[in-house]
């Protein structure tokens, strides 16, 4: 089978297991970091483009927000890879980049070109102006508070501290959003995370100005 074959069929299955996810976990966010991975791996030069275009879409096929079960993700992404042929070696690679993508899991022992790119491309669909609509997105989903001044930043939390935390919306950006521009893997998406991080900052002034009625 050809790989662009493999990777259409891919999209295939992303896209009905996640046709009832939450908008900001949805088959539309695995297409933006596949973009985003092709976008860096075309500027990198480096990797395997195969299984970066597969973690990409497979990342958050069972994310562990929504299942509460890191194993389940890698598992159900390499059952589906084996059942259309995909090679051992592939369907591994794969896994491992599932297994260790998510902010939560912090520091990993696991690395690979093809990892820091979709990481970094993931990473990047977090942050900017289609990480304010995701980060809203998911508080209400979740039913958080949009923003509550008594609320402070949780930072540096534990991965079981970070599971089970439902903070305001307007906290993540502290405890997550903003702190993902100094973690990229590549030169590409550090350039790309300045110009998001940039609009975030914006935003961010804007709301706090129009929360404390200043404008």
């Amino acid at each position: 089978m050809e790989n662009s074959e493999i990777i259409d069929k891919t999209k295939v299955f992303v896209k009905k297991e996640l046709s009832l996810s939450e908008p900001g976990h949805d088959f539309w966010h695995a297409i933006r970091v596949l973009n985003l991975s092709k976008l860096i791996y075309e500027k990198e030069i480096m990797g395997d483009f195969l299984v970066i275009a597969l973690a990409s879409l497979l990342h958050d096929i069972a994310d562990f927000k929504f299942s509460g079960d890191d194993s389940l993700g890698p598992e159900k992404a390499g059952s589906f890879l084996m059942s259309i042929d995909v090679s051992e070696p592939v369907v591994s690679h794969v896994k491992n980049i599932i297994r260790n993508v998510s902010f939560h899991k912090g520091k990993t022992d696991f690395v690979s070109d093809e990892f820091f790119i979709v990481q970094d491309a993931d990473r990047l669909d977090a942050i900017g102006a289609i990480g304010i609509a995701r980060a809203f997105s998911y508080g209400g989903f979740k039913g958080s508070e949009m923003y509550n001044p008594d609320i402070e930043p949780r930072l540096n939390m534990k991965m079981d501290e970070y599971k089970g935390y439902r903070g305001t919306t307007i906290n993540h950006f502290y405890e997550k959003l903003l702190l993902l521009k100094d973690m990229m893997n590549t030169n590409t998406g550090y350039e790309i995370a300045e110009a998001r991080h940039r609009f975030m900052l914006g935003f961010l002034s804007e709301f706090f100005s129009e929360f404390e009625g200043l404008k």
